[in-house]
């Protein structure tokens, strides 16, 4: 691979994947029932309208869960992995290894938003307690539903919630010892998995 291709899939890899994150950020926003009413949630709503709305006419909802924002998100990854495996290899190999891969790179790239999300409302809780602002509110709903669990075990110990710590060790320990193997067991290149 040579500097013009290698700067052809950087550029490319990060405008898809940005893209991408609001696509997938859809999926959660309805996964964990946000308020739509927050600007940023209209932001992704208005970026992903163009996309989402000839496949909503074909794929609906099922069970409550925005199914075609889900199927945009693994067509997007797969295609940006094929471009990246043609420009890389000159081939992009067979659809259902790509689709695996597909899949395996929204998992991780979804763990990720909710780590992020967490981090956000963790340095906000801290400085800026009770802010009304729609980045610090977004955070705290599409954290709530990863930390409930942890909360319901772990005790509150005097004011201090840490429950935080121990969802990251546990989407830490998904994305250090469950996905990396899962994606040597489907075959996936090291071009794609440095990707995600």
């Amino acid at each position: 691979m040579n500097a013009l291709s290698g700067a052809a899939i950087f550029v490319v890899q990060t405008l898809v994947s940005l893209y991408l994150v609001i696509v997938l950020l859809r999926f959660v926003l309805q996964l964990v029932k946000a308020n739509f009413y927050n600007p940023l949630c209209q932001f992704a709503v208005r970026a992903t309208q163009p996309l989402l709305k000839p496949i909503r006419r074909v794929i609906p909802s099922v069970g409550g869960l925005d199914t075609s924002s889900l199927l945009l998100s693994v067509v997007i990854q797969a295609l940006l992995m094929a471009f990246v495996l043609m420009v890389t290899y000159g081939t992009f190999g067979d659809m259902l290894h790509l689709l695996m891969w597909a899949i395996i790179g929204i998992t991780s790239l979804f763990l990720k938003i909710f780590w992020v999300a967490m981090i956000v409302m963790v340095i906000v809780s801290w400085v800026a307690p009770n802010s009304h602002n729609p980045a610090a509110e977004l955070a705290y709903q599409i954290s709530e539903p990863v930390l409930a669990p942890f909360r319901r075990i772990v005790p509150n110990l005097g004011g201090m919630d840490i429950s935080p710590i121990f969802a990251f060790l546990a989407i830490q320990v998904i994305q250090s010892f469950v996905m990396p193997p899962l994606a040597a067991y489907a075959g996936m290149p090291q071009e794609l998995w440095r990707m995600i």
